[in-house]
């Protein structure tokens, strides 16, 4: 309950920032909204703010990818070209909130394939749909432990409806 009510709470702190073009939230990779580091490679969150997407290229991440659709409340809407200013590789997979589906997912797993040898950073509005797509790589394609990666979902949220559909499918086209 207090992860979905901190959750509730950065979401609409950062779509506040966006209607006042103040930045509300500190310009750390850390104060994103749900940031979770996995490893030392890989990180997640969600709608950083500008100063955050500084923030990220200076933690090293060299590859950010939105799973957000463009139409999301608190979207940058020039996300991608401030990413790209920022020296950093923009990827966009739009997953329908209602509707995640195993194309999503494919694709998600192709993305990190390429990446693989880079520090990504993988967000969304507010870290649900990310936690859940991190949480099936780590489970069907990097074999981790499924109580550890399932852990980490469940810091987050609790996953119900069509996004425990989504999470029980299991494997991937890699």
């Amino acid at each position: 309950m207090l992860n979905t009510l901190r959750t509730v709470v950065r979401f609409w702190l950062s779509r506040l920032e966006r209607c006042t073009g103040r930045s509300l939230l500190p310009a750390r990779v850390e104060a994103i909204t749900n940031y979770h580091r996995i490893d030392d490679r890989l990180a997640t969150g969600g709608q950083p703010n500008v100063a955050q997407i500084d923030a990220i290229a200076k933690a090293g991440y060299r590859t950010v990818i939105n799973l957000a659709p463009s139409s999301s409340p608190n979207a940058l809407p020039d996300e991608q070209a401030l990413i790209e200013a920022a020296g950093m590789a923009y990827i966009h997979i739009p997953v329908v909130w209602a509707d995640p589906t195993q194309a999503d997912f494919d694709r998600f797993c192709t993305v990190m394939a390429e990446h693989s040898g880079e520090r990504v950073f993988v967000h969304c509005a507010a870290n649900m749909r990310v936690s859940a797509f991190i949480y099936r790589y780590r489970r069907d394609v990097l074999r981790e432990v499924d109580a550890i990666a399932r852990a980490d979902l469940h810091r987050l949220w609790q996953p119900t409806g069509v996004w425990a559909e989504f999470i029980a499918l299991r494997g991937s086209s890699q």
